[in-house]
């Protein structure tokens, strides 16, 4: 490797994406010198359009939606010094059950195996040592972020290459303080219907179950203003409303299980990069 740097790939369904779970290694890598990649799935055009305006209401231009966020992930990547940005543009495809996950072109009715030779070739253009996505379930059931872990996956078979790969996940003790927070700054939230608790008690891996956490504390204002520098969407980006401090207390670890690693670096590891330098 000594003719290459080390490379992290992070692939991601959305602009935004790569900042609430990813930014904190994002930036901490790029400041070690690391190369790190952004793959990017979507347009984000499902999200919201100027004043709030949401998918199918009057006033809401897909197009001009993904032109804003795409304006607004190349200053989160300059935030994060991310060295290289790759987009896919496929049409959000919105949260599941809505009509978009059915459009045409759409990345949810994307075949894996075309989404997955796009990705693979840009695996054999940068030769990633460590590759970042989502679980099989795209952490929280997104039809986007699912399609993400699938090409990915994919993606590795494909290529002949043999990097260590993670999913994203958080500690189901970070899940209950984040419950917490919510209801700290809603203290009129009600509270969810028995269906929708036992979905989300499901979210994240018991404590015992990650492989690796990163504290990235040194990094969480980078984190925070990447988040920020995607403002057409801040009304959905709850992270914003602690401030920095709280925020850098809350987010300061990243988590993840490694589920492909070629080193044999024991377990558990406080570097995505352990058995590689």
């Amino acid at each position: 490797m000594a003719d290459r740097p080390l490379t992290l790939m992070a692939v991601h369904a959305h602009p935004d994406d790569e900042a609430t779970s990813t930014g904190g290694v994002l930036a901490q890598y790029a400041a070690e010198g690391i190369r790190t990649v952004l793959v990017t799935c979507t347009d984000g055009g499902c999200g919201d359009g100027p004043g709030g305006v949401k998918p199918g209401e009057p006033g809401h231009d897909p197009a001009a939606v993904a032109l804003m966020r795409r304006q607004e992930l190349q200053e989160s990547c300059d935030v994060l010094k991310i060295s290289d940005l790759e987009m896919l543009d496929y049409a959000d495809s919105g949260m599941i059950g809505w009509p978009s996950n059915e459009a045409p072109g759409s990345f949810w009715q994307t075949p894996v195996e075309v989404g997955a030779a796009r990705l693979a070739r840009l695996m054999e253009h940068y030769r990633p040592d460590v590759v970042v996505t989502y679980d099989e379930n795209g952490f929280y059931g997104h039809p986007d972020h699912i399609q993400a872990h699938r090409i990915t996956m994919a993606a590795v078979e494909m290529t002949a290459l043999t990097p260590k790969v993670y999913w994203t996940t958080m500690p189901r003790s970070g899940m209950q303080r984040f419950g917490e927070i919510m209801r700290e700054f809603h203290p009129d939230m009600p509270e969810p219907d028995p269906a929708e608790a036992a979905a989300m008690a499901e979210i994240g891996l018991p404590d015992d179950e990650i492989t690796t956490w990163v504290d990235t504390t040194a990094f969480s204002g980078q984190k925070f203003d990447s988040l920020a520098a995607h403002a057409s969407q801040g009304e959905n980006i709850f992270f914003l409303k602690m401030g920095k401090e709280r925020f850098g207390e809350f987010m300061g670890v990243e988590t993840f299980v490694r589920v492909q690693d070629p080193t044999g670096a024991p377990l558990p590891e406080n570097d995505l990069f352990a058995g590689l330098r």
